[in-house]
C-alpha cells in the first residue's frame, strides 16, 4: 500500500488495517491525518482482496487525542482563517465530517479497537465505524461543549442511532471523559478486552467476516442498514430488500453459499464488490462529499 506520514495502512489474511500514527502527539488528529485515512479506504475500497478494516492507535496510550490543537498541528485542522460570509463556501466545511461521510460510503465493514483515550474527533471518528471494541484503558469523550463548539464529523447524526438521544445528550451536555466500562453501558462499544487481547479480538472478528461471508452481501448489508433504518416507512426498506434479493439469489455467490452449505464446506465466493454489485447500487443520491 502507499506510504503515508501521519497512519500505517497494512494488507494481511483480507483484513486491512489502518493504525493512525503520531504517538508522540497521542495520535492527534490533522487535515493530512483526514486525507491520509480517506486515502486509504479508496485504495482498499478497489482491493478485492480486502474483506474488513480495522482501525487503531499506535502506541499504548491513545487512539486519538481529538484534533490537534499546537501550532504545529492546529492550523491543519480547522477552516481557512480568512473571514467567510457564504457558509456554503467550501472552507466552511468540517474536516471531521469530511473524514467521517467517506468512512460512511465504505463497501466494507469498519471495527474500531480502540486502544485508549479517543476524545473529540477521536471518539466522533469511531462513530461512523461498524463495529466498536475497546481496550480495558480505553476513554471517550464528546468534549465539544467544553471548548465552546458543537459535536462534529456529523456525529448529531451518528450518535443518537448508536446510542439513543438521552445518552447521546448526556455525553455531549457534559463533554465529559468516561471509561470503557460506561460506553459498553451506554452501548457504545461492543465488548472489552485486555489491552494485549484487543487486536486479537479485532482480527478474530475480521476474520469471522472474510472467511465465510460474500463481500457482495455484506456491501449491500452495510449500505441497507446505514441507509435504511432512518427510512420514514419499511416500505422502502421493502423495496431494497426485494431488488437485492431478486438480483443476489441469481448470482454466483448465493449459488456458492447453497452449494458450501450443502456440501458442508467452507465456501468460496466469486463475487466482486468493484465490478458485480446488483445494477441498482447505488440506489441513493450522490454522495454528499467532494
Amino acid at each position: 500500500m502507499t506510504e503515508y506520514t501521519q497512519i500505517i495502512a497494512t494488507k494481511a489474511d483480507g483484513i486491512a488495517t489502518i493504525t493512525l500514527n503520531r504517538p508522540e502527539k497521542m495520535n492527534a488528529y490533522t487535515r493530512t491525518m483526514g486525507q491520509e485515512i480517506m486515502a486509504a479506504m479508496d485504495d482498499i475500497d478497489a482491493d478485492d482482496s480486502v474483506r474488513a478494516v480495522i482501525f487503531t492507535g499506535s502506541g499504548e496510550r491513545a487512539f486519538c487525542a481529538g484534533a490537534d490543537l499546537t501550532p504545529e498541528g492546529g492550523g491543519q485542522v480547522f477552516s481557512d482563517p480568512t473571514q467567510v460570509d457564504d457558509l456554503s463556501d467550501t472552507r466552511v466545511r468540517d474536516g471531521g465530517g469530511l473524514l467521517t461521510l467517506r468512512l460512511f460510503e465504505s463497501k466494507k465493514p469498519l471495527i474500531s479497537a480502540c486502544n485508549g483515550v479517543a476524545v473529540g474527533v477521536g471518539a466522533t471518528m469511531q462513530l461512523a465505524m461498524d463495529i466498536r471494541l475497546a481496550s480495558a484503558t480505553a476513554r471517550y469523550g464528546f468534549v465539544f461543549a467544553r471548548r465552546g463548539i458543537v459535536p462534529e464529523a456529523a456525529s448529531s447524526w451518528f450518535l443518537p442511532r448508536i446510542v439513543g438521544i438521552s445518552q447521546a445528550l448526556e455525553w455531549c451536555y457534559t463533554g465529559r471523559i468516561f471509561d470503557a466500562e460506561e460506553a459498553k453501558a451506554g452501548g457504545l462499544v461492543r465488548s472489552i478486552h485486555a489491552p494485549e487481547d484487543l487486536l486479537h479480538a479485532a482480527k478474530r472478528l475480521a476474520l469471522e467476516i472474510a472467511e465465510n461471508t460474500s463481500a457482495i452481501s455484506v456491501a449491500m448489508t452495510r449500505a441497507m442498514m446505514w441507509r435504511l433504518a432512518s427510512a420514514d416507512h419499511p416500505m422502502e426498506a421493502h423495496k431494497i430488500d426485494s431488488r437485492a434479493i431478486y438480483r443476489l439469489s441469481r448470482g454466483a455467490d448465493a449459488k456458492e453459499g447453497i452449494a458450501s452449505f450443502l456440501e458442508k464446506r467452507r465456501p468460496m465466493y466469486p463475487g466482486k464488490v468493484s465490478a458485480d454489485m446488483p445494477d441498482f447500487y447505488p440506489w441513493w443520491d450522490e454522495r454528499p462529499y467532494a
